[in-house]
């Protein structure tokens, strides 16, 4: 009889250690949970889009939307009434398209005094060197580009997007002519205001 109650006793005490932890791990696997909800809540998508006008006497329209997402921002532009072959786009200092040739947006976006280049060159590049797309025979072209060292908004002006502009120019960025690249008159432009 001493046997039965001690396994007795046994068997509830095991049980309800068992019922502790299994009580625990899911209110471990409840919190992990809520946190992963709270995480997926808290990735904030931002969009803005614009429409690019005709600068210079050109007839080149087009729209540039950038979208950011964990950190990442997305450029994508399309034209159309480009003359066929490359193109320099670049993001520069001022959203300001006044001016009938462009030049109202200042120069090349370098708030890290670096100078011009390639995207990414080990000798520097300004934060606003994308760099050249190519037109198609129809005068349609397209950019696409990504990178962590743009934002939206956000309170880092090496980084910060918001009252720059976008120029298309007339001709190719050689890369190597400072500070502009070489690449000729300024075709289209919009200014990033949100």
């Amino acid at each position: 009889m001493k046997k039965i109650k001690a396994l007795a006793i046994g068997i509830i005490i095991i049980a309800s250690y068992n019922c502790k932890e299994v009580k625990k791990e899911a209110q471990e696997a409840s919190e992990e949970v809520e946190q992963a909800v709270k995480e997926m809540k808290e990735v904030k998508v931002e969009t803005i889009k614009f429409a690019m006008e005709p600068k210079s006497d050109s007839n080149v329209k087009g729209e540039v939307t950038f979208t950011e997402e964990s950190g990442v921002v997305k450029m994508t532009a399309n034209f159309s009434g480009l003359t066929p072959g490359e193109h320099a786009i670049h993001i520069h200092e001022k959203a300001d398209c006044s001016a009938a040739d462009g030049t109202s947006t200042g120069g090349h976006w370098n708030p890290t005094n670096q100078p011009h280049g390639k995207w990414g060159a080990a000798e520097g590049y300004h934060k606003g060197d994308i760099g050249n797309f190519l037109a198609n025979a129809d005068g349609t072209g397209t950019v696409e580009f990504a990178t962590e060292e743009w934002c939206l908004g956000c309170s880092d002006p090496n980084k910060d997007l918001i009252g720059k502009g976008v120029i298309v120019h007339q001709g190719v960025d050689d890369f190597t002519t400072q500070p502009t690249g070489n690449a000729g008159g300024r075709i289209s432009c919009t200014g990033i205001i949100q």
